[in-house]
């Protein structure tokens, strides 16, 4: 295949090819062994390039200008290996010198600068890319799929009756990644949620959210409640990790009854809403972080929620600030969240987060179940 494209050029450019070293070496390293599907790609390319050089050799009214050339190093960047991207650039560089030689106009400072960044940022991302092992943008649609599994994750179980929820999650910086994540079960009458925090923010604590939710979603519902956070902990115990700390609140309601136990692994307190009263009261359930002793003990709390009842569980994003205290973020929040109650859970709980996260730069969670 490749002799039969050679030979459909003139043959007033192929005597031209035949006394640029650099090109007759690499046609003999593409006629050795198989042609994969990186050499199609590359055998495009590097065409495309040669058509693009003599065109612009021989153009007259700027139709084919030489800086058409870093379209085909873009290509390259994108979807070949280090080396053979290398060895397309030998072959733009061959183009770009036989235009110059033709006409040194054609040619100016600006197109030379501007195929030089490109080759420098195309040859950054073909090494990123063959580093992490993926091709073409394989890369990228790997990140798109853990976040859209992360998402999945994160959301609540179909409730029965006289049950609701609500699950609000704000990354810092519209980053599509953050240190917040949810994991839920629901077995029988039972509901159990986690609402965890790995310390950082963004992208820096995405990548050990995204590990860490499919572990703490492999233990919740898999073992007995009471040992959840401890199972967490001794997980993190194990992966030794410098960076950073992680703290989680764990609740499980009692669907039947309405009966909760929410436990605190240094997490801020949950809140529960009294429809009674019409008050906020916070728990008082307190935990070490997570990572941190070998023996975590965690001091649970119980409650019951009776119908109009809400149970509010949050990170600390959306109530610490620098220089303030804790308890001071808690009073706002549920200032805000006293807004919640006249028009609904469902339609306020995303507006109290957009309220508490106006003024902040970290990552946002909050998870709301009520009972009707």
């Amino acid at each position: 295949m490749l002799q039969r494209l050679v030979h459909l050029l003139p043959p007033r450019v192929r005597a031209v090819l035949r006394r640029v070293p650099p090109l007759v070496a690499l046609y003999r390293w593409l006629r050795r062994g198989k042609l994969t599907r990186e050499r199609y790609v590359f055998v495009a390319l590097a065409l495309l390039a040669i058509v693009i050089g003599f065109a612009s050799a021989t153009d007259t009214r700027g139709l084919a200008p030489s800086g058409a050339l870093v379209l085909t190093v873009l290509g390259g960047g994108l979807l070949l290996r280090v080396r053979s991207l290398i060895a397309l650039l030998v072959v733009v560089m061959a183009m770009v010198a036989y235009d110059a030689w033709h006409d040194i106009a054609a040619v100016g400072p600006g197109v030379i600068a501007t195929l030089a960044i490109t080759a420098v940022l195309a040859l950054t991302l073909a090494r990123t890319r063959q580093q992490l092992g993926v091709q073409g943008l394989r890369g990228d649609s790997m990140l798109l799929e853990l976040r859209d599994r992360l998402r999945r994750q994160g959301q609540m179980p179909e409730l029965p009756d006289g049950w609701d929820s609500q699950v609000v999650m704000l990354q810092a910086g519209g980053s599509s990644f953050g240190g917040d994540f949810v994991v839920s079960a629901s077995h029988g009458d039972a509901l159990e949620v986690a609402l965890v925090d790995v310390s950082g923010k963004g992208t820096d604590a995405g990548t050990r959210a995204l590990m860490l939710s499919g572990a703490f979603g492999g233990l919740l519902g898999s073992i007995q409640p009471d040992r959840f956070l401890p199972a967490c902990n001794d997980y993190l115990q194990r992966q030794r990790w410098d960076e950073g700390f992680v703290t989680a609140v764990h609740v499980v309601v009692d669907l039947r009854t309405g009966e909760y136990t929410v436990e605190s692994a240094g997490h801020p307190p949950a809140v529960q809403f009294d429809a009674g009263s019409g008050a906020w009261q916070v728990s008082s359930a307190k935990g070490v972080v997570l990572g941190v002793v070998p023996d975590l003990r965690c001091v649970p709390e119980r409650g019951l929620l009776r119908p109009g009842d809400a149970l509010l569980l949050y990170t600390d994003g959306l109530v610490e600030s620098p220089g303030s205290d804790l308890d001071a973020g808690i009073d706002r929040l549920l200032g805000e969240a006293e807004r919640l109650v006249p028009q609904g859970f469902r339609k306020g709980a995303r507006e109290l987060v957009e309220r508490m996260a106006a003024a902040r730069d970290d990552d946002c969670a909050l998870v709301l179940i009520w009972r009707t």
